[in-house]
């Protein structure tokens, strides 16, 4: 599994001083320490509980489950018999007991330069105990479903902590998807209450998001589910006495002409109105460990986004110590990850990770390239950030315009960076290592999903030799397998289905409410394992090489998109009969959508035509799955079963003509004429 050695040709190692003050300080104290977590999970796991606080301890062993769908129904239990909250242990916890109250949590960075707040852990603690107070008297309980939908705002995180702290379960939408898709994730988890905001810039772009929520809420009530309860930040129109979050650099009052806020006063609520008059103190709900912690929903390649469900006592171990061994978090680090909380990086490694080890942390709203593409690297040198944690579609995005404007500033606190969201080109990682980090700061090339809950696959900062685009080595606790499509286990240097073979504590639990679905996605193509859905690669040396999705995902910008959803999108069109869309390579986004439709009879192809139908994707999706290219297609390539030939649609939508076997296609003719129809340029 693990190689008794780690190579020491082609490889890079990064400095070599941070081995004195590593947690994990070489390759045999790593190999140690993850064989000790797989022959003995129960100690290893046991051992690292024992840092948090539990109002009752657990019995039996540490985990217990089934990933054989022929043995019965597949399940993960950790810790049963423990209880606890996972808000104490990332706010009460470090406020009381480890004397960290007047210790920075959150630098906010806003989308304007000169827009930023300070948030100590005393006061994060504060702020959450009013709002959960204020869900208490809007009556939010235990096991309750609360959606959010915000900006990256401290408010998002004082919410989402709210939640937890009274034992509702949150459910966070991005706030770039649509009314549409808020819809949909609010009717499936069945959402008492949403919580969300005035709007926001994305760069000089205003996005009224109230709006987005109002007609979110009435398609709601259109499906006979009415939300009766909506509490909106004034983020953008708060006026001079509505103060922010904290007293100290109030952001700047910004111009909002185009920002009309609907308000329906048998529904919303003003959230500084509510939590004016709450009291900052809340008694935290003993949550049992396999007690339902969020909801977070990601593409399904049936079309329907499916709620991945994680729970207490696992998920909060499995964050904190990815975090603190992946990012070697020592306490005097500044940290700053780029994801949006609407996604499970944001989740894990901004919010909950990160506060469980007491870390100092940035909360970014804006983008890289506004309002100039040295952004990132001015916010770097302002607060002297030492982890650094970004997507490779935003390092590919920045390496277009050079080295010159990283270099404007100094970069001199840099001590690890890190990537995630999809796997890294050799060529971006070059430029990442030795333009950005100046060959002196070890690259975290980490490979996980939104099931996982952390990180998976791997490098340690001061114990792996990383190789370009490679996650190299599994984390503590995961044993990864590569399989053929008979299902058999590959051993040494090969290619194949990647899966692992016993759980984490942070694995996901289920698919909320179908759990029939978790298990047919996940274990029933190879019983006895976790199927992630990726290729993968093993070499020579053991490192593992992510070799993308499997199934009918697509991977645009580090979000997976599921074909099946684009392609439902299209076809509501009247003039669209049929769509089948694939990925095509992109420079910046890794993946861009190639869509081809085919038309209903009597209807023409036209400029207008395409861009009713991105218009059409965004609004039943959002922003993120706009067709980069959607081509006529008058037939599509099918087998004499009626099955759409991806494969072959892949290689015409990249101008390839060697399309291997396709003896199986009913009409070989339509293939001619695709090719001619090419698209060659994206809008």
């Amino acid at each position: 599994m693990i190689p008794d050695k780690a190579p020491k040709e082609d490889v890079f190692h990064g400095s070599g001083d941070r081995k004195k003050e590593a947690h994990i300080p070489s390759f045999d104290k790593y190999k140690e320490l993850y064989l000790k977590s797989i022959e003995n999970p129960d100690e290893f796991w046991g051992d690292i509980a024992k840092d948090f606080f539990w109002k009752t301890k657990h019995t039996g062993q540490f985990l217990d489950y089934n990933f054989d769908v022929t043995k019965g129904e597949i399940f993960v239990k950790c810790m049963e018999g423990a209880s606890t909250n996972i808000c104490y242990n990332v706010l009460d916890r470090n406020v009381h007991e480890r004397k960290l109250g007047d210790k920075v949590a959150f630098y906010w960075e806003g989308n304007e330069p000169g827009d930023e707040l300070t948030v100590t852990y005393r006061e994060l603690l504060q702020r959450v105990c009013q709002f959960a107070n204020v869900l208490k008297s809007q009556g939010v309980k235990k096991g309750d479903r609360v959606s959010i939908y915000m900006p990256m705002v401290v408010e998002l995180v004082v919410a989402m902590l709210a939640c937890v702290r009274i034992g509702a379960v949150h459910s966070i939408v991005f706030a770039g998807f649509s009314s549409q898709s808020l819809c949909e994730r609010i009717l499936d988890s069945q959402c008492s209450l949403l919580v969300t905001a005035d709007g926001f810039y994305r760069g000089d772009k205003l996005i009224n998001l109230k709006l987005l929520a109002d007609e979110a809420l009435q398609k709601c009530r259109d499906k006979g589910f009415p939300v009766h309860r909506c509490i909106m930040l004034k983020h953008l129109s708060r006026e001079a006495e509505e103060t922010p979050l904290v007293s100290q650099s109030p952001p700047a009052k910004r111009s909002c002409p185009g920002l009309q806020v609907p308000w329906n006063p048998e529904v919303d609520l003003c959230w500084h109105s509510l939590v004016r008059g709450a009291s900052d103190e809340c008694e935290p709900e003993w949550c049992e460990s396999e007690d339902p912690l969020f909801i977070l929903y990601t593409s399904g390649s049936t079309g329907k986004p499916k709620g991945v469900l994680h729970t207490v006592s696992g998920y909060m171990l499995y964050t904190a110590t990815t975090f603190k061994l992946v990012f070697d978090y020592q306490p005097d680090d500044i940290y700053w990850c780029t994801a949006d909380i609407g996604w499970i990086t944001g989740h894990s490694y901004i919010t909950y990770g990160p506060l469980a080890n007491g870390a100092t942390s940035v909360l970014f709203e804006g983008l890289p390239t506004y309002p100039d593409v040295s952004r990132m690297w001015e916010i770097v040198d302002k607060y002297h950030v030492t982890k650094f944690y970004t997507a490779p579609t935003a390092i590919r995005l920045l390496m277009k315009y050079g080295s010159e404007p990283v270099q404007k500033y100094k970069r001199e606190s840099l001590k690890v960076l890190g990537t995630v969201g999809e796997p890294i080109n050799p060529e971006a990682w070059q430029w990442y290592y030795t333009v950005v980090g100046e060959k002196r700061c070890p690259i975290v090339d980490t490979f996980w999903q939104t099931e996982t809950g952390g990180h998976v696959l791997t490098p340690l900062p001061a114990a792996t030799p990383m190789k370009p685009g490679s996650a190299t080595f599994p984390f503590f606790g995961v044993v990864p397998a590569i399989l053929n499509e008979s299902g058999e286990e590959l051993e040494g240097p090969s290619e194949g289905y990647l899966v692992f073979k016993q759980p984490w504590p942070g694995v996901m639990r289920t698919v909320y409410g179908n759990h029939q679905r978790f298990e047919t996605i996940y274990f029933k193509k190879f019983p006895g394992y976790y199927v992630t859905g990726d290729g993968c690669r093993r070499d020579q040396d053991g490192y593992y090489w992510i070799t993308g999705r499997i199934d009918d995902m697509l991977n645009v910008s580090g979000h997976l998109l599921s074909t099946a959803e684009v392609e439902s999108a299209l076809v509501e069109h009247e003039a669209i009969a049929e769509a089948a869309v694939v990925g095509r390579p992109h420079p910046v986004k890794g993946e861009s959508l190639y869509c081809f439709v085919t038309l209903t009879d009597g209807m023409t192809f036209n400029c207008t035509l395409e861009a009713q139908l991105r218009k059409q994707v965004r609004e039943k999706i959002g922003a993120i799955a706009t067709p980069d290219y959607i081509q006529d297609a008058p037939g599509l390539p099918k087998t004499r079963s009626g099955k759409i030939m991806r494969r072959v649609l892949r290689k015409i939508a990249c101008g390839e003509r060697d399309l291997g076997d396709v003896s199986t296609l009913a009409d070989s003719s339509v293939v001619e004429q695709l090719f001619q129809n090419r698209c060659c340029t994206a809008v």
